[in-house]
């Protein structure tokens, strides 16, 4: 707390609580309804709970009797405001004018006890749900049920499971703990998360290339299969389709970047170069399907990729494969060394590739150099593109998705050739 407040602070408890004030008045500007509270009754409240802290910074009596006072004041005001009613006959049943009012007071000891950026904060955001509210009652409209269960499931996964587990590894066959592992699964539920949402309540994002980029942030081999189905059943859909199925594997490339960032930045930094450049070449290869390939007669709305990733059921299966994955790896590299961790991206990629990343991110196996793990998720890549292609040729056709075939084994052969230079180099150096 700020034990001599300031000239400084002083200007900020005036410019916040004049803020506030402005965008109160401006909000219910055209409201024929007097309401407590604007452009100079917030101020004189801010002032009002700053000078009463100032008097007893420690016990803050004469700052708790001020409130107490504007608080009989506020209700007063809102037995009498509950009786009308607003434009659609209902009664003026909202807090947000009293909370607004109090908030101005309590302004006065913020700006004046806490770091700037708290008053400044909630100040802030203050102004943002007042002048939002239109859009924000609408989100809630638009936002099912089951999304809110979701949400709380993640807050389960994140702020009650996660502080609970060890940190120490549990067993010897492995070095990841499990909080290694569900930080993983959260890690990896949140970009899919996101795609999710996305896909789901933002219009542009359910169809053509959107849908395509967000996919591959969800799973480039989902993406692959729902754009390949599509072009089965309508082959107006091949050209967008094409380069999305493209476009997905690059966002691959991304996504496995952030991922392996998160925990090992040393092995990110040495996957930089690799993943950016196989990241544009698929980049630069859905451009150039998208220009030369004839248009589409009519746009089409695809259905979205992704499924909710933060299902507990979901949930549960991912954790189980990350620790299955975890102790695979070790057992392999145990005995077969090199070759064995090798072998095992190659066969990791015909399934879930994050269990796998993630777990030699985390260090799943020990003794192994940085540059073998980074040629072994290269690898993993690799394998997972020529999985792709075999996807989009069964549901497609080889003749309607040929471009984007090519470009997955393109895609696919540089990865080889990057983890193979990455490997000798790694040899060369032990």
């Amino acid at each position: 707390m700020n034990a001599a407040p300031s000239a400084a602070n002083f200007a900020l408890l005036l410019g916040l609580s004049f803020f506030l004030g402005l965008a109160f008045e401006d909000f219910f500007v055209q409201s024929a309804t007097k309401r407590p509270g604007g452009i100079r009754t917030f101020p004189l409240l801010a002032l009002a709970g700053g000078m009463l802290y100032l008097f007893d910074p420690n016990h803050f009596v004469p700052f708790t009797g001020g409130l107490l006072v504007l608080g009989a004041w506020l209700s007063i005001f809102y037995a009498g405001h509950i009786r009308e009613r607003d434009e659609t006959g209902e009664p003026n049943v909202g807090l947000v004018v009293l909370v607004l009012n109090v908030h101005a007071y309590l302004l006065g000891a913020i700006a004046l006890a806490l770091p700037n950026w708290v008053a400044v904060g909630t100040t802030v955001a203050a102004v943002l749900l007042l002048t939002g509210r239109e859009r924000l009652h609408g989100l809630a409209r638009r936002v099912e049920l089951k999304e809110i269960i979701t949400l709380g499931q993640f807050l389960i996964l994140t702020g009650l499971v996660l502080p609970l587990l060890p940190s120490e590894p549990v067993t010897t066959l492995t070095n990841i703990t499990p909080r290694q592992a569900w930080l993983a699964l959260l890690v990896v539920c949140t970009l899919s998360y996101a795609s999710y949402l996305a896909q789901h309540y933002w219009a542009p994002a359910a169809g053509g290339l959107w849908m395509a980029a967000l996919g591959g942030l969800y799973s480039s081999t989902a993406t692959t299969v729902v754009l390949a189905r599509q072009i089965g059943h309508d082959e107006a859909l091949q050209r967008d389709a094409q380069a999305g199925i493209t476009l997905a594997t690059g966002i691959m490339y991304l996504r496995i970047l952030v991922i392996v960032a998160v925990f090992n930045l040393d092995l990110a930094r040495l996957l930089l170069v690799p993943l950016l450049g196989l990241c544009l070449a698929a980049l630069l290869i859905c451009a150039l399907q998208h220009s030369f390939t004839r248009p589409q007669p009519m746009a089409v709305r695809g259905k979205p990729v992704s499924r909710n990733p933060l299902a507990l059921g979901a949930a549960a299966i991912f954790a189980a494969v990350f620790i299955l994955t975890s102790l695979l790896s070790t057992w392999v590299k145990n005995e077969f060394g090199v070759a064995g961790i090798y072998s095992l991206a190659a066969v990791v990629g015909i399934t879930d590739i994050d269990p796998f990343v993630l777990n030699l991110a985390q260090g799943g196996t020990s003794g192994v150099a940085l540059g073998t793990i980074a040629a072994a998720i290269l690898i993993a890549t690799s394998s997972n593109n020529l999985l792709k292609a075999g996807y989009a040729a069964a549901f497609a056709g080889s003749r309607a998705v040929g471009t984007s075939i090519g470009a997955l084994i393109f895609l696919a052969i540089a990865a080889i050739a990057a983890a193979a230079a990455m490997g000798a180099l790694s040899s060369s150096i032990s």
